[in-house]
This record gives structure tokens, C-alpha cells and sequence, in this order.
């Protein structure tokens, strides 16, 4: 074989994929470090309020209703949607990181001062909800908007480690400035990362239209209400039935998955282990590493059938989700977070994939809306939650939500099957 039998054969053959491929891109270079900081200051404010409402108030009930109001804003999602699509994802995210800015910076003046009380919490807390749970999919549409689409698997795998990360270092750093200084040192921290945060989103440069193709959009946006995009957004997810199935499978697992490895840690943490808020970041961050684990092992790897990837992952959850509900000791329910994380980790992707590369451009952050708005599964699944380990004990709960979400999970494929199992689904497509 000469020179040039050999170059050719070897610019034939098809090259793997980088983990790194996304970085080339500038605007990629500017969001994940926001989106990073972002998400680890979510995380050390869940993590530091969850326990301060546990410890002053003594009520599981109460943490479950503080973890819950976390999600307020899943039922406004769409509208933030709505105001993406129309202002620019870019300028939307940067107004929302700035809210959480100075959110966090009166959470941090009330601890310095020593007025902090349950009340203020819960009321700053009901404010952020509004706001934060569309970060997430504001985020999505933006990495849609700036990234090529042969590499929206990697690019949206990577930008899931921003908060696998957060769960682990920002957890971590989290409890452990928590418990060393107290909270006001603590929430200084937080608010230089979501000051940070903020201008690393306004340098993100937005993807210019056509000039005629933005005049259009521009006056046809003015012509219409809100309402109406609203309307069109929720109309164009429940008659394209890929993404119908992708929603129900993400508002399942924030019902009944979630909650068991989320709002309810610190409880979990403080009383069926009897540990401390060192033990919890520990319980949390182990979570994190299998999803961060999970997000690195997707990008490295291409040609997925992902609507199958999206069953398999999930069942996994579920299985894992049964075997924690029993489990006594924190070594093994480390273990099976790990599994766990690993799990949803493929399935939260493979639903942003799904919905990503199916949304035209113009409903990007209608359709993301939309998926944020099922969150609202979990505060339902965690007031629920504290109601019932009242009454049952937390592993007869733990138990029936993973049983009841692993038959309602089957019926889903069950239903959709043609578009979600089938190797030639839309869904499937490599």
C-alpha cells in the first residue's frame, strides 16, 4: 500500500469523538465555566438552607414544603420559554443569574447580621423558585442555539457536568464552609459565584439572524401575544409524539425518582443514618460523581440509539432506587447513589436530545419550557413524600415510588413503543 493509498484510507475512516470537540467553539468556552458556577451555588444553597430548616425547625414535613417551593417556577416555565425565544436565551440567562445575585446577597446580609430566621428563608426561597427552575432549560436551548448540530450529544453531555460537578464539589465545599464558618461566610461564597456567573453570560456573543429574517421575526413577534406563542409551544410537544413520551418519562422520574435522592437527603442523612452535614454532602456528592461519570462516558461515545438508551437508564434508576429504600448503613447507600447517579445521568440526556434535535429553531425555548414545567412533578412526589414516611416509614415509601415508577415507566414504552423502541424511530436516529 503507497503514501496515498494510506492517507486516504485513513481520512476514510470515521473519527471518534472528542469530549473536548465542544471548547472549540468560543460561546461554548464562555457558557459552560457560567453554567458551572451557576449550578455549584445552587447546589451549596440547597445543601446549607436544607439543613438550617431541618435543624431549626425539627419538621421532615417542612423540608419537604422548603424543597418544594424550590419548583414553584416549573409552572411559569413555558413563559420563560416564551421570553427566550423572543429576547434572546443569552440576555434572559443573564437577567436570571443576576436575580439570583441579589437574592443570595439579602439571604447573606440577613445571617451576617444575625436576623436570619425559617420565615425569610422560606420567603427568599419561594422568590428563587420562580426563577431558577427554567435555568436549566434556558441553558439547553441556548447550547442548541451556539452549537452545530453533529455535536449536540457531546456538547449537551459536558454542559451535564456542570452540575454533576456542583453536586460533588459544591456540595462538598458547601457543607464544609457551612459547618466551619456558619452560613454568612458561607453565602459570601455564594454570591461572588453568581456574580461570576453573571459576566461570564453576558460574554457569550448570540448568533446574529438574517437581517430580513429578524425584521420578520421581530414584527411578527409584536403581533402576537404571548398567550398565543405559549399555546403553540404546549400544541407542538403533545402532537409530536416522541417528544409526548420524552415528557412523560422526565415528569415520572421528577414524581417518583427524585425525591428519593434529592429533596429528601438531609433527612435521610440526619435521621436514618444519624449522620451530619459532612456525612450529607458525602451522600450527595456520591450521586454526582456516578452522573458526572455518566455525562463524560456519553460524550466520548457516538452513533447512540438514544430513545433506547433513555429506557434502559431509566429502568437501572429504578431497580437502583429499590435496593436504597432498604439499605441501613452509608457506605452501601453511597454505593447505590453512585449507580443511580450514573443512570439518571444517561436518561436526563437522552430526554434533552430527544427534545433538542426535534425542536425547530424558533421553538427551542418553548419546547425546553415545557420540559421544565413537568418538574413540577417533584414538589407534588416530595410533599407526598413527607406525608407518607410520616404514616410508613421512609423505606416502605422509598420502595412504592420505585415500584410504582418502574410499572408506570414500562407502560410508557408499552405505549410509544413505535416511536421510542423501534432501531428505525426518529428517536433513534444516529
Amino acid at each position: 500500500m503507497n503514501r496515498d493509498e494510506s492517507r486516504q484510507r485513513i481520512l476514510s475512516e470515521p473519527t471518534r469523538p472528542s469530549a473536548l470537540a465542544p471548547f472549540r467553539v468560543r460561546n461554548y468556552r464562555f457558557q459552560w465555566p457560567a453554567d458551572l458556577l451557576t449550578s455549584w451555588a445552587f447546589e451549596m444553597e440547597t445543601l446549607i438552607l436544607g439543613w438550617y430548616v431541618l435543624v431549626e425547625t425539627g419538621s421532615v414535613l417542612l423540608l419537604t414544603l422548603f424543597a418544594s417551593l424550590g419548583y414553584i417556577g416549573t409552572l411559569v416555565a413555558p413563559m420563560f420559554g416564551v421570553v427566550g425565544d423572543r429576547i434572546g436565551h443569552r440576555d434572559l440567562l443573564g437577567m436570571m443569574r443576576a436575580t439570583y445575585a441579589v437574592l443570595a446577597v439579602a439571604l447573606m446580609t440577613l445571617a451576617l447580621s444575625g436576623h436570619l430566621a425559617p420565615i425569610y428563608v422560606f420567603i427568599i426561597a419561594a422568590v428563587m423558585g420562580v426563577v431558577r427552575p427554567s435555568d436549566l432549560g434556558v441553558r439547553g436551548a441556548l447550547v442548541a442555539t451556539i452549537m452545530p448540530h453533529d455535536q449536540l450529544i457531546g456538547a449537551i453531555s459536558i454542559s451535564r457536568t456542570t452540575m454533576d460537578t456542583a453536586r460533588i464539589a459544591g456540595a462538598l465545599s458547601g457543607a464544609g464552609l457551612f459547618a466551619a464558618l456558619g452560613m454568612g461566610p458561607a453565602y459570601v461564597a455564594i454570591v461572588c459565584l453568581y456574580l461570576t456567573a453573571t459576566a461570564l453570560t453576558l460574554c457569550i456573543v448570540a448568533p446574529a439572524r438574517k437581517p430580513h429574517a429578524a425584521g420578520e421575526a421581530a414584527s411578527e413577534a409584536l403581533q402576537r401575544s404571548p398567550l398565543r406563542d405559549l399555546k403553540e409551544g404546549v400544541a407542538y410537544c403533545w402532537t409530536t409524539p416522541r417528544m409526548q413520551a420524552a415528557l412523560w418519562v422526565a415528569f415520572l422520574a421528577n414524581l417518583t425518582a427524585y425525591p428519593l435522592s434529592n429533596g429528601l437527603l438531609p433527612y435521610i442523612a440526619k435521621t436514618i443514618y444519624g449522620t451530619n452535614q459532612t456525612g450529607l454532602g458525602y451522600l450527595s456528592a456520591s450521586f454526582a460523581i456516578g452522573s458526572l461519570v455518566g455525562s463524560i462516558l456519553l460524550s466520548l461515545f457516538g452513533g447512540i440509539r438514544v430513545a433506547r438508551l433513555m429506557i434502559g437508564a431509566t429502568v437501572i434508576w429504578y431497580v437502583t432506587l429499590l435496593v436504597f429504600a432498604q439499605m441501613q448503613t452509608v457506605p452501601t447507600a453511597i454505593l447505590c447513589l453512585v449507580v443511580a447517579g450514573f443512570s439518571q445521568s444517561l436518561a436526563m440526556i437522552s430526554i434533552a436530545v430527544i427534545l433538542m434535535r426535534t425542536a425547530s429553531e424558533n421553538f427551542r425555548g418553548r419546547v425546553m419550557g415545557v420540559r421544565m414545567m413537568v418538574i413540577y412533578g417533584l414538589p407534588i412526589g416530595l410533599l407526598a413524600a413527607g406525608s407518607l414516611i410520616d404514616e410508613i416509614g421512609f423505606a416502605a415509601t422509598g420502595t412504592l415510588y420505585a415500584a410504582a415508577g418502574l410499572a408506570l415507566m414500562l407502560a410508557i414504552v408499552l405505549h410509544w413503543r413505535a416511536d421510542l423502541w423501534h432501531v428505525h424511530a426518529p428517536a433513534n436516529a444516529r
